[in-house]
């Protein structure tokens, strides 16, 4: 039986499993037509002749000191990974109640170690579609990695033909993916900027002789950042988990905003994200206006073309948010500011190396480390750019989907943005005995965004206003 090693930052990942704060990552995607089951079935059985990995489970031997490694699974069963799912009967609860409900008990139950790391759960009926809530563990692979896994299932017109069962070698992906890739590499925005120039081989970076300081420089501002300061967002963590999500927000009306306060699709979403930090804290303690609360930011580091290699290549940056603030249009800028600054940053690539030695250290020394850098922030945030044309998945047109990455460190949040389709949709994941009612700071976001729509639309009036007419307008 084929065996591979689990690379040093998988290994990484799955060494942070634990109860209170699981290594998955939880997706839930929603259809404007049922889902037939059973071609369901078929195109994930299909899907699997492609990607081995979904087929495989970890295995640790009982040697000591010896790593762990991916073998296929002798006892496979496709039907535990694919289940049907009903929703909880509440009373007067609306449909995505329900599915809200659903989801967080899922994201609160670990995967089963012994199998292959992943589940779905096709859930019928939902609003006179379905629904499907994916968990698969990050030691598979990263976000980008495992996003190719579902679209590669997925097709660009509804009346696709059922798949074949092909050689991987004869596989192609669909039209539709390139352009998602071309979308994929700009997910870390003006954050990344500095990263991509050197995608070719960050590796090369750290035994680089020229930027060796500016490596040792980034190394001690990490080391010597203070710990975030305690809120009720931050706290000893529970088993039970909460998903909440907002309806879809257009794109253009996120860009709009952008235009009128010169700023970016990324520096609007993360000082809306921060205004509804803001508001939820500002009901529950006093702020002060100086309060900044760090969100890790994950950052692509893949090679251009590797998007569908699985494992995990990204890295980190710690983005402080100005939570603090009272003023929307204050906090808009002060995070155009923060995120300008992180153009030069180099915590990207120098995080994917810190995550391959944990991968290698005894378990104490890595517990060590996820708590020291866990102390250092409060919650994970990720904003991810998906195709932006409309897709099928066994038939069914995809309406929405929103996945939440695993907070390490044992955060008690994390917050997701992510797009489709020419829309946006934002989420939380939250422990439930620090943040039992996480659709309040969702509230807060569509808040601030209304905020800064007024705001944007005052920009524009007043930028007219100064320009004045155009020539030959009538007076």
């Amino acid at each position: 039986m084929a065996r591979k090693p689990l690379s040093n930052v998988d290994t990484a990942w799955l060494r942070m499993e634990d109860p209170t704060n699981l290594m998955m990552i939880t997706g839930v995607l929603t259809f404007g037509a049922p889902l037939d089951f059973e071609r369901l079935r078929f195109t994930l059985q299909a899907g699997l002749g492609q990607i081995r990995r979904l087929r495989q489970r970890v295995v640790r031997p009982a040697r000591p000191r010896a790593g762990f490694y991916w073998e296929d699974d002798p006892a496979f069963d496709l039907n535990y990974h694919l289940q049907r799912a009903s929703l909880p009967a509440h009373e007067g609860a609306t449909a995505s109640a329900a599915l809200r409900e659903l989801a967080s008990l899922l994201a609160s139950t670990p995967l089963d170690l012994n199998r292959p790391l992943w589940q779905f759960h096709l859930v019928a009926g939902y609003r006179g579609g379905s629904a499907l809530i994916c968990r698969l563990h990050h030691a598979i692979g990263d976000g980008l990695a495992l996003v190719h896994v579902l679209l590669s299932l997925t097709d660009a017109e509804p009346d696709a033909p059922w798949p074949l069962i092909r050689p991987r070698r004869q596989q192609r992906p669909p039209a539709f993916y390139d352009a998602f890739l071309g979308s994929a590499r700009q997910v870390a925005g003006a954050a990344a900027s500095q990263v991509r120039a050197t995608q070719a081989d960050p590796w090369r970076l750290v035994d680089g002789a020229r930027l060796g300081g500016q490596f040792a420089g980034t190394a001690a501002r990490l080391v010597l950042m203070p710990h975030d300061p305690p809120t009720p967002l931050k706290g000893p963590l529970g088993v039970a988990k909460r998903v909440a999500w907002s309806e879809a927000i257009e794109l253009e009306r996120i860009k709009s905003i952008g235009r009128a306060m010169e700023a970016t699709v990324n520096d609007v979403l993360l000082a809306a994200l921060s205004g509804a930090l803001h508001s939820y804290l500002a009901a529950r303690c006093d702020l002060d206006p100086e309060l900044n609360l760090r969100a890790v930011v994950p950052v692509n580091l893949r090679r251009p073309g590797s998007e569908a290699e699985l494992g995990n290549k990204f890295g980190l940056v710690f983005l402080p948010l100005p939570v603090g603030l009272a003023d929307s249009d204050a906090r808009l800028a002060e995070v155009k500011k923060r995120m300008d600054s992180l153009k030069s940053s180099l915590q990207a690539p120098l995080t994917l190396g810190i995550l391959g030695l944990l991968g290698i250290v005894p378990m104490e020394v890595e517990d060590w480390a996820v708590n020291f850098f866990g102390a250092r922030a409060t919650l994970v945030a990720t904003n991810v750019m998906g195709p932006k044309q409309k897709l099928y998945l066994a038939g069914a047109p995809l309406e929405s989907l929103m996945f939440w990455v695993p907070q390490s460190g044992r955060l008690g949040l994390g917050a997701s943005i992510q797009s489709y389709a020419g829309r946006v949709w934002v989420g939380f994941i939250a422990d439930e005995g620090l943040i039992p009612d996480p659709q309040a700071i969702v509230d807060g976001f569509q808040a601030e965004l209304a905020h800064l729509d007024q705001t944007g639309a005052q920009q524009q009036q007043s930028s007219k206003a100064r320009l004045g007419p155009p020539p030959g307008a009538e007076a």
